[in-house]
């Protein structure tokens, strides 16, 4: 599905002609329902107007929420943003920030969460990022090129707790963002390469800043590649794609303990 475009039969202009016609007549309907006598309404008489207003704003919030379920049934039957921003004459980011929760997210963004469940292959990944719209991003771009085992945090504390907890499974790459509450990445990267038991993980900074203090600082602590995010979604893709083609296919991974 992530291959195909979305087709309609018919032009823009016929939806829209066939939608107002049965949402019209709907709200006649039920105005009819509504006014003991629609008859008697007159010119100077606003109530007629006003119950078909009314109508028309509980109509529009039931379609609202039927868009949401439908919304849903195309993401369960595997159509992704770009699709689904398609069918309702959107952008794919303007699907993301209207229905944010498709993709196992939600808008309260919790400290942790697991965001893919059936790898193709036994990568694990742990995504450093408080941001939920990049989340998404970073997570879509690994699925196009196959699921990942990924888990994301909010902040460097829940990192580290992550990685220190027994018998939590060691991610094969982290990706880092830098601007953080609590503790930042530029923080938490130096804890990393100085924890034994840690330093060998790959870190890849994905972050906004391009600031040269910031590029030779992660650097410095030892950062095995630095990445600022691309404005234009399809380089941004690109750049997580990248990463993921590199550091999870082409590189040895230690062994397991």
């Amino acid at each position: 599905m992530p291959d195909k475009k979305f087709v309609v039969r018919t032009t823009p202009q016929q939806t829209a002609t066939i939608a107002d016609r049965a949402v019209d007549d709907l709200a006649r309907r039920i105005v009819l329902q509504l006014l003991e006598d629609p008859s008697q309404s007159t010119a100077d008489d606003p109530t007629q107007a006003l119950t078909r207003l009314h109508v028309l704003a509980h109509l529009q919030r039931a379609a609202e929420r039927l868009q949401r379920n439908a919304a849903v049934d195309a993401a369960r039957a595997g159509a992704g943003y770009p699709q689904i921003g398609e069918a309702c004459d959107m952008t794919r980011q303007g699907a993301r920030r209207r229905w944010p929760g498709l993709f196992h997210h939600s808008d309260e963004a919790p400290t942790e969460h697991p965001m893919m469940t059936t790898p193709a292959r036994a990568f694990d990944v742990l995504l450093v990022e408080d941001d939920v719209a990049d989340a998404m991003l970073i997570e879509e771009a690994l699925s196009e090129r196959g699921s990942r085992n990924l888990v994301q945090v909010t902040d460097g504390v829940a990192a580290l707790e992550h990685l220190r907890s027994p018998g939590q499974a060691r991610p094969d790459l982290i990706v880092l963002d830098l601007n953080m509450p609590r503790m930042n990445g530029r923080e938490l990267l130096r804890v990393l390469k100085a924890d034994e038991d840690l330093q060998t993980i790959p870190v890849v900074v994905l972050t906004t800043s391009s600031a040269p203090d910031d590029v030779v600082g992660a650097y410095n602590s030892h950062a095995n590649a630095y990445v600022t995010k691309p404005v234009n979604l399809e380089e941004f893709e690109q750049a997580v794609q990248s990463i993921d083609a590199f550091y999870l296919e082409t590189t040895t991974r230690p062994p397991r303990a």
